[in-house]
């Protein structure tokens, strides 16, 4: 509203108290316990269509108002009174009526207007307008059939019936097929089918003219046309070319009619411009726009007969131009288009709420074209009817000086042209009124920790009141940055935090009085997602777990919920009807992972009063799809393109495609690889065998995997051609002496590229200038007789077929069959390393010699006798194989203090060749081994008898024994290490005396040579209380594994302590006590019936055996090599012997002579783990490692 415009200056105070109830009017509704004006709240459209296949036909008018308004309505302006007429159903409280469809339909078609009044004043709907449609027809006529001269225009009328719009017009036969249209035919806005010029085909005698009208489902046929076309020849009996020349002539327009015309539309309908013309040849018709372009939404149909400009708008309007031209001339009609406008406002009257003594202003205006009239009424009747003193029109605006409660009144304002109407009602409501607060006491309000709440306060009165909040009871308002009373009355807190928690009080007041009510607020605890889903790549088929814990405040205990969404649904969580989901702790599990199951999921942390969310998205991964779409194309000889369309890659990308294929002839669905290309392509060139019947399929391959095949395309069968290859797997081998196998693997039976699949084997001697033998043969091998032995070969192999020859094959040499070599190895040494080793070298046998590729040297060595018994005694043969041409070897663990034997001999594929002179050696000594036997023989208070065996390999002439011994018990000291030298080596017993009575010694016994001693063997006994008689006993013995003796000695100071409990009676006093006296009875006794065990033990000859104690006590001494296998030499360099003091001495002091292979560094042979060598020893076998050796030596060239 412009303020400035009006020009009584004493109307300022009232104007401004008028925009305030205006503002409060804009933002309150007035209550219905007020007393107010009626207010049309509801009304049928303004045009109510009477379809007959409707039941019925509500005519709807409804309104509020206090008191409650009473319905009039008029028909055509007349007075209308629904109760009257009891075929209308009328509805209680309301001005609502119902007209039923009984057929009687058309005495109540009119225009019809609502009235609502009360004491106040009245409001009225719009016009609304009962339409009742009567049923569309063509009327019943006769036409004649209209005759046309060949090349002449002619249109055929329709004339539709009027009816409910739209309308839809065609024009088809009888047989309801359409007439065909084109530029020569067609149909006009109108409904007429218009003929440019006729030709003999448009004779027929059922043109029908068909009228659709959709809204009321009705469609309606006009009587069958007939046309006849006379020609030229059967008027004037003329030639046939004659007859068939139709006379040109310029165009004319058939409609519209005349130069120029003039369209009006309303603004928004779609703008229609036709011109239809006829001549000969068939005109064609252009469109311009006078001055301008033609609107860039405009578009031609019709066969550019129609020009069609969309939603038209005032810049449509302007002159247009339509010109239908052909050869001979042309044709023009000019448009002037009106663009008009229905009603539109531009000041729209609103109702208002004034004070008593207020101006109250009230302004209508409209736009239109042609320019709407403006209709002030009051109540529903014109202004001058009803006059106020304090009322006044000026122009567009009625104002009201010092308004009073009876000048209350609706009033309504129409605008209205030729286009169409608009009414708006405004109710003036003029009182005074005390606050009235409408929103309840005592409301409970409820906020989130640091989010906002709006408490309310719907507060009507007039003037408006001033409105204020206070807290507990404060008479202060509520101030501060986070605090806001709106204009309608409510209290915003942003930001709240547990201290708003209170009672809050509105207070409401004006002129008239004051009112207020109290509010509560809670301020609680945020709900608030801690731990939320995370984004997921999971493999299809599998579960899938989403997490999603939240903190919430207590209270909401009860009605706190976590819900699941995906894609913005919720998951129902029902497990009997939604299995694959199920909610454990806060975890999604989603069971057999599908492609469905992609998408983003939402957890939803609730309580009533906030929520919180998190979401992640869950891409599920799958292998590819099959491909699709396969295609052979640019189809060659030996060769075609094969393209495809892939598969959805289930979000991973696929890296590459597997092309197989499958061939009819050779194996029958059988699927191979053919090809592998990178995952960006999509076609691919095959190269192919010759005289295939080829089947493709391809698939995807991802990170997850091969996806499944594609359908195979058609078969594809290659032309035959001759072979691509020659065999190139080529072994030449000779097994006897005169002849040469050759062998070769055959080209795969695709690979044949025809039928007639053939091998030429071509040879010659490298070493003499020849021709090359040729044969044809068809299997895969072929022998040569009659060669010389062992000399080298040239062998080429080609393959042929029907179609011709493969490419020109590659040369490989060979030799022929070997034979045994004929000589042994000369200059055989033997050099001693120490004890066990020896190295072994010879000169080389030459080549010639050979007959045959060099596999190798072999040594085969035995034990003659042990030199301390010169008896001859053969032991086991022994061989070590030398691959290679190497002239040097190591024997490794041969028994010191022995006479041996060996000999050198070559062999190659054939086997072995003569050996070379036995060469006699002999070992020095070395340490004996250990003793077999060593046990305790007899056990005193103060000495213990031993006895042992002497080591069966001495290894030489034993000068000693070495007998050691000390004190153990159960404690972690020992005592000092006794050593007795038994220098005579035939003592094979000993008796220690001045031992401890009840206390545990340990022996270690040691067998010596001048090269030193040998392994230790121990044993261990306790000396017992009292003497007793001497017997073979083995009380209290045990036997021990331990390696060797402490070397160091302890001093006295550390001599163990021992308590036994059989010296008790040394100590005065206690061997009076009873305890005692029973005790030491306990320990006879049992001390008897152990000896009477062990007498009878003994008298049953229960001594050691050897066996036994070795099987108790294993020594890893004694666990020496395997002298019965052979020993596969194979390095290329003799390396040290590693572990050799084993075989020499289990614990050699210092000081002891022993030779090491160490000393020997240059050597190089091979050992297992466990620190044996490489090969076995095994006389027995000889005959069958021969063989072996005969087999493996065979290499082919």
């Amino acid at each position: 509203m412009d303020l400035q415009r009006i020009r009584n200056p004493g109307m300022w105070s009232g104007l401004v108290i008028c925009v305030c109830a205006l503002h409060m009017t804009s933002a309150f509704e007035i209550p219905l316990e007020v007393e107010q004006l009626p207010t049309i709240t509801a009304q049928s459209p303004s045009s109510l269509i009477a379809f007959p296949f409707d039941e019925s036909f509500s005519v709807t008018c409804e309104a509020k108002g206090n008191p409650a308004p009473e319905f009039a309505w008029t028909k055509n302006g007349q007075e209308f009174d629904p109760l009257q007429d009891p075929r209308l159903m009328k509805e209680e409280n309301s001005g609502t009526f119902v007209i039923p469809n009984n057929g009687n339909l058309t005495e109540y078609q009119g225009t019809y207007r609502c009235f609502a009044t009360n004491k106040l004043g009245t409001a009225i709907s719009t016009e609304i307008e009962f339409i009742v449609p009567h049923v569309p027809k063509f009327p019943k006529e006769t036409i004649e059939p209209l005759k046309v001269d060949e090349g002449q225009s002619f249109v055929l009328k329709c004339n539709p019936p009027k009816g409910i719009p739209p309308l839809q017009i065609y024009w088809m036969t009888i047989n309801l097929q359409h007439i065909e249209q084109d530029e020569r035919v067609s149909m006009g806005l109108n409904g007429d089918l218009y003929f440019a010029h006729a030709e003999e085909k448009d004779s027929r005698r059922d043109y029908c003219c068909f009228a659709a009208f959709p809204r009321i489902r009705t469609i309606v046929q006009k009587t069958a046309m007939s046309v006849i076309i006379q020609t030229n020849k059967a008027k004037n009996g003329m030639s046939p070319g004659a007859a068939n020349a139709i006379r040109e002539r310029r165009p004319t327009l058939l409609t519209p009619p005349g130069v120029k015309s003039e369209i009006v539309l309303v603004k928004g309908e779609d703008l229609y411009l036709e011109c239809i013309a006829e001549g000969f040849p068939t005109p064609q018709v252009e469109w311009l726009k006078i001055g301008d372009e033609l609107p860039e939404k405009a578009a031609v149909e019709n066969h550019g007969k129609l020009l069609v400009v969309s939603r038209a708008e005032q810049e449509d309007s302007g002159r247009y131009m339509c010109k239908a031209k052909n050869g001979l001339g042309e044709a023009v009609h000019y448009f002037t288009v009106i663009v008009e406008e229905p009603p539109e406002w531009l000041f729209e009257p609103e109702s208002q709420l004034s004070m008593v003594g207020s101006d109250v202003i009230l302004k209508c205006s409209a736009s239109g074209t042609p320019q709407p009239t403006v209709t002030w009424r009051v109540n529903g009747f014109p202004l001058n009817k009803s006059p106020m003193p304090n009322r006044r029109v000026l122009g567009d605006t009625i104002v009201l000086h010092n308004a009073k409660e009876s000048d209350s009144a609706v009033y309504q304002c129409e605008a209205s042209n030729k286009h169409g109407s608009m009414l708006v009602n405004a109710n003036i409501m003029i009182m005074n009124l005390p606050p009235m607060i409408l929103t309840n006491e005592g409301e409970s309000y409820s906020a989130v920790e640091a989010k906002g709440v709006i408490m309310h306060c719907n507060v009507f009165s007039s003037p408006p009141s001033s409105i204020t909040w206070s807290r507990d009871d404060s008479t202060e308002s509520v101030q501060g940055p986070r605090f806001t009373v709106h204009d309608n009355g409510s209290l915003e807190i942003y930001e709240t935090d547990k201290d708003d928690t209170g009672q809050y009080t509105c207070y409401a007041k004006n002129t008239e009085g004051s009112s207020a009510i109290d509010a509560m607020l809670y301020v609680k605890g945020p709900t608030k997602i801690i731990v939320g889903p995370e984004e997921q790549q999971i493999l299809i088929g599998t579960t899938s777990q989403l997490s999603c814990l939240a903190e919430y405040d207590k209270s909401f205990s009860d009605d706190f919920e976590i819900l699941w969404e995906k894609d913005d649904m919720e998951i129902g969580l029902n497990y009997t009807e939604n299995p694959r989901y199920l909610v454990e702790e806060g975890v999604l599990h989603i069971i057999n992972v599908s492609h469905r199951d992609q998408g983003l999921y939402r957890c939803v942390a609730r309580t009533p009063l906030d929520r919180d969310t998190a979401s992640a998205w869950l891409t599920v991964l799958d292998v590819p799809d099959a491909p699709e779409s396969l295609v052979l194309s640019e189809h060659k000889s030996r060769s075609v393109k094969l393209k495809w369309i892939p598969g959805d890659e289930h979000n991973s990308s696929t890296t590459e495609f597997i092309i197989q294929f499958e061939e009819s002839q050779w194996e029958p669905g059988n699927w191979k690889e053919l090809l592998r290309v990178p995952g960006n392509l999509h076609s691919t060139l095959l190269k192919l065998h010759g005289h295939v019947d080829y089947r493709f399929r391809v698939a995807g391959v991802n990170a997850v995997g091969r996806g499944p095949y594609s359908e195979p395309t058609e078969r594809y069968k290659t032309e035959p051609a001759a072979p691509d290859r020659n065999p190139e797997t080529i072994k030449i081998e000779g097994h006897l002496p005169h002849e040469m196998d050759i062998n070769w693997e055959p080209l795969l039976p695709i690979e044949h590229n025809g039928p007639g699949l053939e091998y030429k084997v071509s040879y010659r001697r490298q070493d003499m200038e020849e021709d090359w033998h040729e044969h044809m043969v068809k299997r895969h091998s072929f022998v040569v007789k009659s060669t010389p032995t062992f000399v080298p070969y040239e062998i080429k192999i080609q393959a042929k077929n029907h179609q011709g020859w493969g490419p020109e094959p590659k040369i490989v040499t060979g030799y022929s069959g070997e034979d045994f070599p004929s000589a042994a190895p000369d200059d055989v040494a033997v050099v001693l390393m120490n004890s066990s080793v020896a190295k072994v070298t010879w000169a080389p046998v030459h080549k010639e010699k050979l007959h045959g590729h060099l596999g190798g040297y072999r040594i085969n060595w035995w034990r003659l006798r042990s030199l301390v018994d010169s008896k001859k005694q053969h032991g086991d043969k022994h061989a070590l194989n030398v691959p290679g041409d190497r002239t040097h070897a190591t024997l490794p663990s041969l028994t010191p203090y022995s006479e041996y034997s060996l000999i050198v001999m070559t062999f190659n594929g054939r086997g072995n060749g003569p050996g070379s002179h036995p060469v006699n050696f002999r070992t020095p000594e070395g340490v004996p081994e250990k003793n077999p036997v060593f046990r305790v023989t007899d056990v005193q208070k103060h000495s213990v008898s031993l006895a042992w065996a002497p080591p069966l390999e001495p290894n030489g002439i034993l000068t000693k024994y070495l007998l050691e011994y000390q004190l153990i018990n159960d404690t972690e000291e020992v005592g000092p290490l006794q050593t007795v030298n038994i220098s005579n080596p035939d003592t094979t017993k000993w008796l220690l005396r001045d031992l401890e009575a009840v206390s545990k010694y340990k022996f270690y016994l040691r067998s010596c040579t001048v090269r030193g001693c040998g392994p230790v063997v121990s044993e261990e006994s306790t000396t017992t209380l009292e003497a007793t008689p001497t017997l073979a006993s083995t009380l209290g013995t045990s036997k021990s594994a331990s390696p060797s003796p402490p070397s160091t000695t302890k001093s006295p100071a550390t001599k163990p302590t021992r308590s036994i409990i059989g010296l008790a009676s040394i100590h005065g006093g206690i061997s009076t006590q009873g305890w005692f006296i029973g005790l030491m009875c306990a320990i006879a006794l049992l001390t008897l019936i152990v000896l009477v065990a062990c007498f009878v033990n003994r008298n049953r000859g229960g001594k050691y055996s050897v066996k036994e104690k070795e099987d108790l006590h294993p020594d890893v001494e004694s666990q020496g090599m395997n002298d019965d296998t052979f020993c596969e030499y194979s390095d290329n360099d003799e390396k040290p012997l590693k572990g050799s003091q084993h075989s020499l001495s289990g614990d050699m002091k210092a000081g002891d002579s022993g030779d090491s292979l160490v000393d020997y560094g240059d050597e190089d042979v091979q050992f297992n783990e466990d620190g044996s060598f490489i090969g076995e020893y095994a006389g027995r076998k000889e005959k069958r490692v021969s063989a072996e050796v005969k087999s493996t030596a065979q290499t082919p060239a």
